[in-house]
């Protein structure tokens, strides 16, 4: 086991305004500068190279997400504020809790309401790891009826010097007094990545098994079991690599949501489309996964060696006690 050693836990972390105009690649560092209008409140990571943005008085998304995630060259894969599909922000987590949706952005959908932000900084074998720690409260859409609440981090380490390495865990449980939450949605739900516009109809996907096989859901969308998923494309001219992880004390294994076409989305699921998971009081569903940034085509070993890297520096979820698919639950 890698020994961990806490150095720091400071209070909320606030940064100014930011510009959020959809900003794409490269161009994404002018989303630092101070916008005149735009008041956005943030939390950055290793002094910018990955963002996550969560309110303001010009914050009009459900949730908060992660908005920016830089290649060691500086390059944004992420696309935020897209016009075909608004409610996809940059690399975001959600899914639906007792038939309320807060993967879209309707009048109807739910709210992911953040209550508390902070950041910690740890060591891990002598890495340095920098995290924002989050509460949300996942809400109907008044804003105000918990359905669940959430304890999010976000994790950034300082490794290799030729890969972004990064962790996102979601510990989401029902609200206090509620007997059961029940998790269910479409088949893409989940931690999801929408690539920016010049990867679309132009990425390749890459899996850790070269033999993996997907289901196809639907024209080019397939969910394809695998220990991770990379997406390669172009970015302001510039070839780019983004992988997912998934981690091995993850309660369910990953099912990867892949499309390249029209757009290019990548999104780590747990099959709640097909098989919905309930949440019991005193539990909570606890998933983490990895992300990873190379400029240029990662080759498969590159991929694989920072996988396993990953696994020594990231939060290990908890084992579950009680977690339960929809059809073994009897005391539904």
């Amino acid at each position: 086991m890698a020994k961990l050693e806490i150095l720091l836990v400071s209070v909320l972390v606030l940064t100014g305004p930011c510009v959020m105009t959809e900003t794409t690649g490269t161009a994404a560092r002018a989303a630092e500068a101070p916008a005149q209008s735009d008041a956005y409140r943030s939390a950055a990571l290793q002094g910018g190279t990955g963002r996550y943005v969560f309110g303001g008085k010009d914050f009009a998304a459900f949730k908060p997400y992660v908005r920016q995630m830089l290649s060691p060259g500086g390059v944004n894969p992420l696309r935020d504020n897209v016009a075909d599909h608004i409610h996809h922000h940059a690399l975001m987590y959600a899914v639906a809790i007792d038939g309320v949706d807060f993967w879209s952005e309707r009048k109807a959908c739910g709210r992911q309401i953040q209550r508390s932000v902070s950041k910690e900084f740890r060591s891990v074998d002598k890495l340095a790891v920098e995290a924002i720690k989050a509460r949300i409260d996942w809400t109907k859409p008044d804003g105000k009826t918990i359905i669940a609440v959430e304890k999010r981090t976000i994790e950034l380490y300082r490794v290799t010097p030729g890969v972004t390495l990064a962790s996102w865990r979601t510990q989401l449980a029902p609200q206090a007094g509620a007997k059961s939450i029940r998790l269910t949605g479409s088949h893409y739900f989940g931690l999801g990545m929408r690539f920016v516009k010049s990867m679309d109809n132009a990425s390749t996907f890459t899996f850790a098994d070269p033999a993996a096989k997907g289901l196809i859901v639907r024209g080019d969308e397939k969910l394809t079991p695998s220990a991770w998923a990379a997406c390669t494309g172009k970015v302001d001219g510039k070839t780019v690599t983004v992988a997912m992880f998934d981690h091995p004390n993850n309660q369910r294994p990953a099912l990867w949501f892949t499309m390249g076409k029209p757009f290019s989305y990548l999104s780590a699921t747990i099959n709640l489309w097909k098989d919905p998971m309930v949440v019991n009081a005193g539990e909570e569903l606890d998933v983490c996964y990895g992300i990873a940034v190379w400029d240029g085509k990662a080759t498969r070993p590159q991929i694989d060696a920072a996988w396993g890297q990953w696994k020594k520096l990231a939060p290990a979820p908890k084992q579950p006690t009680r977690a339960k698919q929809q059809g073994k639950d009897k005391s539904e």
